[in-house]
């Protein structure tokens, strides 16, 4: 009985399933390593010597621009949110996660538009107060306006992490500062942001690796880093090498992101003991601080969620008319569908993954469903370059075994090599929310099932997916709006001719077609509002 129980554990189709989903997450790191030792192609030698220090000079401007950029706004705003009491404070904390759900490659499109000649601002200055001006009134095609563009969207990753961290903070500890004659700045300055400070690193690093990750905001402004470089020297150029060996170094900088991040942290604890720990008490803002900081706020709010949107509505309040015909409903149809499909595709593998973990508990199998999660640190060109060659060198493989005239590709050119892809970079999404409706249901319930005769699958059926019904939902929605605003995938995989209303906009909006892309662009952030909302309700309840 003994030899059976060890045999059990240590092997069984749910451990072998998580193998598999482990070789299948990793493909696109494992391709890249591989190819790395190859010869370079033929164009390497002349974009590193013209262009590469370009890419990593840009991208790094960028990175270190956001992430001052993101740490100003976001930890200004949580500290005055978490510790003054003025009217509106209860509204600024879920409208300030709303950026969140306004990608960057929209918002870019929608400033040059609010800012262009034809423009509402211009036209307000020429029409009313008779100023008129050359050329856009604010130039944002540059590193600057990609920088401003990428904080206002991203800030609300160190907002969010570092306004949980306050929350957490002991009043003790800001007593015991005002009692050694420090004011509210040095309280904050040595107590409090020190306290915060690997959640707000934290916050940063999430910020930066979605900055690696984007494509639409650089390559609409015409700024080069490496994902536009990926993408020059994959379709420009035809050079798969060169594509790899740029895919490498951009996977290197987020791993010296995630290893930074790491260190940083290292075994720190800011913890005290329960027996002294006092909630926080707000401090009622008066006069020219209440409006400060009411202001302030507003002015966040306004710049990064309600001007860009109130253009996009006007915008679709303008050419909806011409828009939205049937081609627009299919073009939404198929994107929901996709966006599902990888939604359920997701939770289905994150529950093997997780129900191998409940049967078999050992380390080793933890650092496998770690390592299967790890695809939503690795931006979504460097996954699909990673895909896209081992699929055509199977393309090839399987018209050479048929021995067909038929020159196409048969699994790269299809939506299998999308979904493949967003199974790869969203695993993560899916996983979290999953994990989390397993440890609250625990164990026991699941032995006590095993006790009175029941296999695994049927446990699994009648016990535990009914008790996580509700992370299942949690989980496929927050893949469905990744997916729905996911742009660099897309573009580079997508079947020839293959629209989802991330690429239709961006494709739109770069063919100065701005005013029409905005009626996909309202679909994509309306729906990516819906789970920040949630999220803000998930926070409050555990801090307020």
């Amino acid at each position: 009985m003994q030899t059976y129980r060890q045999n059990y554990y240590w092997w069984n189709y749910w451990i072998l399933g998580s193998i598999l989903i482990l070789l299948l997450i990793a493909t696109p790191l494992l391709t890249i390593f591989v190819k790395i030792f190859e010869p370079p192609g033929s164009t390497w030698s002349h974009l590193s010597e013209t262009l590469l220090f370009g890419y990593f000079a840009n991208t790094l401007l960028i990175l270190v621009g956001v992430a001052c950029c993101t740490f100003l706004l976001g930890v200004s705003c949580a500290w005055i949110l978490t510790n003054y009491q003025f009217p509106g404070r209860r509204y600024f904390e879920w409208l300030l996660i709303l950026p969140l759900g306004f990608p960057g490659y929209i918002m870019a499109y929608t400033y040059v538009g609010l800012l262009d000649y034809s423009g509402p601002i211009q036209t307000f200055l020429r029409n009313t107060l008779d100023i008129h001006v050359t050329g856009s009134l604010l130039d944002l095609m540059n590193i600057p306006g990609a920088i401003f563009i990428l904080s206002i969207t991203l800030f609300p990753y160190v907002f969010l992490l570092t306004r949980a961290s306050f929350l957490q903070q002991s009043k003790t500890l800001q007593e015991a500062s005002y009692l050694l004659g420090k004011g509210n700045f040095h309280t904050f300055i040595r107590v409090a942001l020190p306290m915060a400070r690997p959640a707000i690193v934290g916050g940063i690093a999430l910020a930066s690796m979605e900055v690696l990750n984007d494509y639409g905001t650089v390559k609409y402004f015409g700024v080069n880093t490496f994902t536009t470089g990926i993408f020059r020297a994959w379709f420009s150029m035809g050079d798969a090498s060169t594509a790899i060996y740029l895919a490498a170094i951009l996977m290197t900088m987020v791993f010296v992101i995630l290893f930074v991040e790491s260190l940083q942290r290292g075994n720190r604890r800011y913890a005290q003991g329960n027996g002294m720990s006092k909630p926080l008490v707000r401090l009622q803002a008066k006069g020219f601080q209440k409006w400060a900081f009411m202001s302030i706020c507003s002015l966040v709010f306004m710049v990064s969620f309600f001007i860009p949107l109130m253009q996009i509505i006007h915008w679709v309040y303008l050419t909806h008319a011409k828009v939205m015909d049937w081609n627009f409903l299919l073009l939404v149809f198929r994107s929901f569908s996709l966006a599902t499909g990888a939604g359920m595709i997701i939770a289905i593998l994150s529950v093997i993954l997780l129900y191998s973990l409940r049967l078999s508990p050992f380390k080793w199998l933890k650092n496998i469903t770690r390592i299967s999660t790890l695809g939503y640190a690795i931006p979504g060109a460097v996954i699909a370059v990673g895909i896209m060659i081992p699929l055509i060198a199977m393309d090839h493989w399987i018209i050479d075994q048929l021995s067909s005239s038929r020159t196409g590709l048969v699994i790269s050119g299809t939506l299998f090599a999308l979904v493949f892809a967003y199974v790869v970079r969203f695993m993560a999404v899916g996983y979290n929310p999953i994990d989390s409706g397993f440890q609250k249901i625990g164990i026991h319930v699941n032995e006590a099932s095993r006790l009175l005769g029941k296999g695994t699958g049927k446990t699994l059926w009648k016990v535990d997916l009914p008790l996580i019904k509700t992370s299942l939902v949690s989980g496929i929605l927050l893949v469905f709006v990744d997916v729905l605003k996911e742009l660099p995938l897309t573009l580079i995989l997508r079947p020839f001719n293959y629209h989802t209303l991330a690429t239709k906009a961006f494709d739109m909006a770069t063919n100065e077609m701005i005013a029409e892309s905005a009626n996909a662009s309202l679909i994509i952030i309306l729906t990516g509002i819906v789970p920040i909302i949630f999220l803000n309700r998930l926070i409050r309840s555990k801090n307020l």
